[in-house]
């Protein structure tokens, strides 16, 4: 079965994770007043609702051991009571917010459709849908059990729980998603947001693997905002949404949608036709977005592009801190041959500041933190990532180089980890799903640098890292690199001293520079 339809460049869309909202004085005037006098009114009762709630929430799980809250609790009065007290004060809450829902369609059942996909998910407050699915049961982060009020609710709707730093946790909650969605009616109906963040709701981002690993139907639900003036902006979106009189919404049930059995084997397929089927029902587009580890990337044949590229962003606090082109490139060649030192490839930001010639410490330490999490940051992805962005050498030569640095054993070829931390430094962000990649190379053998060049140079879907992401000159230039031997540069010069071996590295086999030093005008 083929995908409904092929995606344009996501560089066509707008940035989905940014929201930008220009109000005229008028507006922000209106907002004010009406926000001085509906906030605190509004924010009271929906706190007395939530506080009503709380003991009911705990009394459906009262005096039920471990074994009995493991198993759905949909009969007795703890249902036709206590679910039907905390549905109505749910929905009271909401409506104190402003909110007023108008339901379009018709939801399916459970045994029709065991899970929702909702979408898009703009803010916390689209959990204003609960109401009108019967408090379907959800999927949270483990933490949000500690919060006084939301911990008993989700302990109530017996949702499941995940650690997502924890990946035995993620594994249970996957299988216990997988068990409950073809339980044929056991489980009560789950709902997820398959986009897995908030977006600006312009655009449909690409759906998590989650609401389709079980193959089982999917019924989509739509969200709607037709204000004028709707916010996306985190905790400022109760203040706004407080400050207007009446908010709008419309949930939208489309038909179940069922798997072929083609979308059953591949889930990715299934969130894949999922989701241009809703964006296509909304008017807007479906791209290859998504949220890795809160960095903004969209996604390329496995590959996980960040939508703003760290080399950029190194190259631009360079040139702040006054670096011209020419000390970017001495700045880039210092690290080849930091790299090829006994110190290593780790450096820490008071080590950068020397290495690449900075007047001021804490550009380093902006650097080190687009790289890395720790205070040490590895030298060849910021090497690879700006010299990739940049117009010092052509494709082929950043590739030779880029090869000759993460062939460990200097046999000539790559392992699949040797892959990933390749691509994770030309792209300038860690890379965790390179398999569809090493699977295109290692078809015919172990991985080469030339097999390597041929797949990203020629493959219609990697060569698209050059063209559109990286955007870099002579990017299919044929200019032959320094060829391997036995696994190290090939050269012609044995017997230079070690300072100068290190730059062989950036020499192709005419004995052009493949960092060509720029002279200043």
């Amino acid at each position: 079965m083929e995908r409904r339809d092929s995606r344009q460049a996501t560089s066509d869309y707008p940035h989905p994770f940014i929201h930008k909202l220009k109000l005229t004085r008028a507006q922000r005037i209106r907002g004010m007043v009406l926000g001085t006098i509906l906030f605190p009114i509004r924010v009271l009762l929906v706190t007395l609702c939530f506080l009503m709630m709380w003991p009911i929430a705990r009394l459906r799980l009262a005096g039920l051991s471990e074994e009995e809250r493991s198993r759905p609790i949909v009969a007795g009065w703890r249902w036709w009571l206590l679910h039907s007290i905390i549905r109505f004060l749910s929905r009271a809450a909401f409506f104190f917010l402003g909110f007023w829902v108008r339901v379009k369609g018709r939801r399916a059942g459970c045994k029709e459709a065991p899970v929702l996909a909702v979408a898009p998910h703009s803010s916390f407050l689209d959990m204003l849908v609960l109401p009108e699915t019967q408090l379907a049961t959800v999927v949270s982060r483990s933490e949000n059990q500690k919060i006084p009020v939301i911990g008993a609710l989700l302990g109530f709707n017996q949702s499941v729980m995940v650690n997502r730093k924890n990946p035995e946790s993620r594994k249970q909650a996957i299988a216990q998603i997988i068990e409950r969605l073809t339980s044929n009616g056991y489980w009560p109906q789950m709902l997820m947001f398959p986009e897995g963040t908030t977006t600006n709701g312009t655009i449909l981002i690409k759906f998590k693997r989650g609401a389709f690993l079980a193959g089982v139907p999917v019924q989509p639900v739509l969200l709607h905002y037709p204000n004028k003036l709707w916010w996306k902006e985190g905790t400022a979106t109760l203040w706004h949404t407080c400050s207007q009189l009446y908010t709008n919404v419309t949930v939208e049930f489309l038909p179940v949608y069922t798997p072929s059995q083609e979308e059953k084997d591949d889930p990715n397929l299934y969130a894949d036709n999922v989701q241009k089927l809703m964006a296509k029902t909304l008017g807007i587009p479906a791209t290859d977005h998504v949220m890795e580890g809160r960095v903004p990337t969209r996604m390329l044949g496995g590959l996980s592009l960040p939508l703003e590229p760290p080399a950029r962003e190194t190259l631009s606090l360079l040139h702040k801190d006054g670096l011209r082109e020419s000390e970017v490139e001495v700045a880039l060649t210092q690290m080849i041959d930091r790299c090829q030192s006994e110190q290593g490839w780790r450096a820490v930001a008071d080590e950068l500041v020397p290495l690449m010639g900075l007047t001021d410490r804490q550009t380093a330490a902006k650097i080190c933190g687009l790289y890395s999490k720790d205070d040490k940051v590895d030298l060849r992805q910021i090497y690879l990532s700006v010299a990739a962005v940049s117009s010092f050498m052509d494709f082929k030569s950043l590739l030779h180089i880029a090869f000759t640095l993460y062939d460990r054993e200097g046999h000539g070829s790559l392992t699949a980890v040797d892959v990933s931390d390749l691509m994770g430094a030309i792209v300038g962000s860690p890379q965790y799903h390179t398999e569809e990649l090493y699977s295109e190379l290692s078809w015919r053998g172990a991985p080469t640098e030339q097999e390597l060049f041929r797949v990203l140079t020629t493959h219609p879907t990697y060569q698209k890292l050059i063209s559109e992401y990286l955007a870099s000159e002579g990017a299919e230039s044929t200019t032959p690199s320094t060829p391997l031997i036995n696994g190290k540069v090939g050269n012609n010069n044995e017997g230079l001293p070690n300072d100068n071996r290190s730059a062989l590295l950036y020499k192709t086999a005419d004995n052009s520079s493949a960092l060509p030093h720029k002279k200043d005008d």
